[in-house]
């Protein structure tokens, strides 16, 4: 019987990772701290850890696949929930200054929590919707790199996430193995917001048959001073 250590090794090693104890020790923590936390407020559905290693951990980590994240850069996390891509990244990957921003304040309690306990540091906790984020000084064209899972539809995302992207940084957007539609219809919103669309990956995870896939936009211009608009018009009126 494989032990959960040698599950989550084997699993990153097959999709290119070699991952050190210490890291695959601190995942394992992260997980118990997910389930306990996730009985006092809404954070994930997914609670088996077979699922949680798939779902949210190789997850997670597939957008360090193509070289795009590089040592020391500024990486943002928009809508992290419950600390997904952005705190296995920064487990595995130290180096990276890592930013979560999410709109709800206990979620930014429980990510407090995590990262004290699992005594990772040099992360920002950012308490905001995307849109105002996106327009402070402070966060705007600032980042390297912008992740961001599960958040919303393709349209609606470009308008909360490339604004946080200095010119020749990166979006990194994760969506399923159908995003070809959402994609078509996002086109005109990633040129109006500054954005060029550089490749589309897809991938397996381990112990698994879900294809998933990576949506890459490179920021090549300056996004428009009036984009992100107001709290809401985001989703309520996409770009289209």
């Amino acid at each position: 019987m494989v032990n959960d250590k040698e599950y989550l090794k084997a699993g990153f090693h097959s999709m290119g990772f070699d991952v050190e104890d210490k890291a695959i020790d601190k995942l394992l923590d992260f997980k118990e701290i997910l389930l306990e936390w996730n009985e006092k407020i809404n954070l994930t559905t997914i609670t088996q850890k077979e699922e949680i290693f798939i779902k949210h951990y190789f997850d997670s980590v597939a957008c360090l696949n193509d070289g795009y994240i590089k040592e020391g850069m500024k990486v943002i996390d928009v809508g992290t929930g419950a600390g997904f891509p952005g705190i296995p990244l920064k487990i595995i990957r130290e180096d990276i200054k890592l930013t979560l921003l999410d709109s709800l304040n206990k979620r930014i309690i429980y990510l407090e929590d995590a990262l004290s306990r699992l005594n990772i540091k040099n992360v920002e906790l950012v308490h905001a919707r995307a849109e105002e984020g996106g327009v402070n000084t402070k966060y705007r064209e600032k980042f390297d790199i912008v992740l961001s899972r599960a958040v919303a539809s393709m349209n609606t995302l470009i308008e909360y996430c490339l604004p946080y992207v200095t010119v020749g940084g990166f979006f990194l957007c994760q969506k399923g193995p159908s995003c070809e539609e959402e994609l078509k219809a996002a086109e005109k919103a990633i040129v109006l917001l500054g954005g060029e669309l550089k490749e589309v990956k897809f991938y397996k995870l381990p112990y698994s048959d879900i294809t998933h896939s990576i949506i890459i936009i490179q920021k090549v211009k300056a996004t428009p001073t009036k984009y992100p608009r107001k709290p809401g018009k985001p989703s309520s009126d996409p770009i289209k």
